[in-house]
């Protein structure tokens, strides 16, 4: 599907890749992995044309389709169930052709759009928005009343929708919560075509991938099977390759030591040379060099506080407008306890970690907790929010007002942030650097309670090991909200859902949640909005009168589509005449021109077809008519 031959790229000062080769079989759903910064982002606009490779390094099929989401969609005044459509193009052109086109092509055109099943389009559409957290009546709205991480959904779901044969994804699952995550997941393994994901999330490497694309080294190399294959056959190849270095480090070695012996001596002159020889066409054995990946300091509370550390009783919190966002709350949490905070977006997780860390207070109810308890909170927002004309150090210096310079520069060291980056802004630091910036500082008090907000967001996957370790040995109570499914398992031991205006523990794993939601999508996309309303016709047309009204926007309206009818009933009756026509040439021919048979007989066999496509289409363009008028 995609070849890429000796490509080299250089840009901004540094070069990314160096002769790199790779060729992706057709269907295959690859991710594309490497450290931040190798130039990952870089490839996939160098695949989209954005950037220029010089040559013909990169090739596709002509006919191929590229889709990407590279960007949040605009705040237009349509719906978002519009605009999803839109994003397939042919369909679109053929609805709107519809309107203006002859009646002698308008047969062909709804021979076309029954070929691409375009009647199930608003339901295809609607399915894709429900499993990305779009309600019925959010499908509806226009979508200038989206945040820009709403409307990047849109982007995703547009780009699905369209089913391009290449589908480029950078970090899908960034703007996701974790259940639209697992949604996608879903999505991805049935998507038909070929897929090229950057990812650092290991459970949908691990779920939806069949091939792993490995960027390091300015090369590429593609692995077959998922993630962690993808490890194991890496860490075998490190290991055969260590093996062999180690076995010609031997060999060179002896090699030296009967040269530098003997080279001086007539006799032995010879085999020395041929020794020196050998050490120079020796090639060494490349090895696999791993970067160092900084750990993540969250230092564990000095002294343990008595049990429990909150304990919530019919507790109700909102804002000082409206009613409660969450009521009902009769929960408890000890120093020992790590939850993993479930629920979409909307749901109120964020109000919950915002009552926990002490920045709303309860409105009824009681809230217990220990005086003397610490939070540390972080929160994706805290990166946006940062100055960008800040540094590291001035950063650390107004939390260390009374330590040393030397003390401070260490500090950061052991964030990760080498001397050369304490004195960066922050606008030049890389997403990861400031979210390990920002996650080892809201722990440096050495909290009772750490509260993570998808503290994934901009980690690699090395990182994200690295922030498993370190909250692994602290000594706190943890709550966590994140989509990454693998650091959920791997941290949680005990759930909480926020749904339904109140936090509840879940009795279930994260196998039972993810089956959980992925029913619940199907559930939510059973009633989609469309022209044709398929749940009003299963039930014999009761209560469905006011969702026809509200889906006309979906397809042609009911004075398209009485224009449609005209026009196919008299494309019909042109037709039948000009039948009537060649019967009577046929009659006159058999006796008078025996060889003009043939042509008449060709002529009537088009004509009779022009005619079952007229009928077809006349058939169509009633049936949508009756159905939304």
């Amino acid at each position: 599907m995609l070849q890429i031959t000796d490509l080299t790229f250089n840009a901004w000062g540094r070069k990314f890749l160096e002769n790199a080769s790779v060729s992706l079989p057709p269907g295959a759903k690859v991710g594309l992995v490497g450290r931040n910064g190798v130039g990952k982002t870089t490839l996939f606009k160098l695949i989209l044309g954005e950037l220029a490779a010089g040559g013909d390094e990169i090739s596709l099929p002509k006919t191929a389709r590229i889709g990407s989401v590279d960007q949040e969609h605009p705040a237009t005044p349509f719906s978002v169930l519009d605009t999803i459509l839109e994003a397939d193009v042919e369909r679109h052109t053929l609805m709107g052709r519809l309107e203006t086109a002859p009646p002698e092509e308008l047969g062909e055109i709804w021979a076309r759009l029954i070929d691409i099943d375009a009647d199930s389009a608003p339901s295809r559409a609607s399915e894709i928005l429900a499993g990305l957290g779009f309600g019925q009546d959010d499908q509806q709205r226009p979508m200038s009343e989206f945040s820009g991480g709403w409307r990047m959904r849109v982007a995703l779901a547009a780009a699905l929708f369209a089913e391009p044969d290449m589908l480029l994804l950078d970090e899908p699952t960034n703007y996701l919560d974790l259940e639209g995550a697992l949604w996608l997941e879903s999505r991805l393994v049935k998507y038909p075509h070929t897929a090229l994901i950057i990812s650092h999330d290991r459970e949908l490497l691990n779920n939806c991938c069949t091939h792993i694309l490995h960027l390091a080294n300015k090369t590429m190399e593609l692995y077959t099977g998922n993630y962690d294959t993808f490890e194991k056959t890496r860490g075998e190849k490190a290991r055969l390759q260590l093996s062999a270095k180690a076995k010609q480090d031997t060999e060179r070695a002896h090699l030296q030591a009967f040269v530098d012996r003997f080279k001086a001596k007539a006799s032995k002159a010879a085999q020395a040379q041929s020794r020196m020889k050998r050490l120079a066409k020796m090639e060494p054995v490349a090895t696999t060099i791993e970067e160092r990946v900084a750990p993540f300091t969250l230092p564990s509370p000095p002294r343990p506080l008595a049990p429990p550390l909150i304990r919530l009783e019919r507790a109700n919190v909102g804002y000082e407008t409206g009613k409660p966002i969450l009521r009902n709350l009769n929960l408890r949490m000890d120093l020992d306890d790590r939850i993993g905070l479930l629920g979409v977006n909307g749901a109120g997780k964020s109000t919950f970690a915002k009552m926990i860390a002490g920045a709303l207070k309860v409105s009824d109810g009681e809230l217990h907790r220990d005086r003397k308890m610490r939070v540390g909170w972080f929160h994706q927002h805290q990166i946006e929010a940062m100055d960008p004309t800040d540094t590291p150090l001035e950063i650390i210096r107004r939390a260390m007002p009374d330590s040393t310079e030397s003390s401070r520069r260490s500090k950061l060291a052991q964030f990760g942030l080498g001397y050369e980056k304490q004195e960066t802004t922050v606008e030049s630091l890389s997403g990861g650097e400031r979210a390990r910036l920002l996650l080892n500082m809201v722990a440096m008090d050495a909290p009772h309670v750490l509260i993570l907000d998808e503290p994934t967001n901009h980690l690699d996957i090395d990182s994200r090991r690295a922030l498993l370790d370190a909250l692994n040995r602290y000594n706190g109570a943890v709550i966590l909200i994140t989509h990454d499914r693998s650091l959920m398992e791997l941290v949680a031991d005990r759930l909480w859902l926020a749904a339904d205006g109140t936090v509840k523990p879940y009795d279930g794993d994260m196998d039972d949640y993810a089956k959980f939601v992925l029913d619940r999508a199907k559930q939510a996309s059973v009633r989609p909005t469309q022209v044709k309303d398929e749940t009003a016709v299963a039930a014999g047309g009761g209560g469905g009168n006011k969702n026809r009204k509200n889906n006309k926007k979906s397809g042609p309206s009911p004075s398209t589509l009485r224009h449609a009818v005209k026009k196919a009933e008299e494309r019909m009756a042109a037709l039948t005449a000009e039948i009537a026509r060649i019967d009577d040439d046929l009659a006159n021919a058999a006796i008078n021109n025996p060889k003009s048979l043939e042509g008449l007989t060709r002529a009537r066999g088009k004509t009779q077809t022009d005619l079952d496509a007229a009928e077809q289409a006349w058939v169509s363009a009633e049936e949508a008519l009756a159905e939304v008028s």
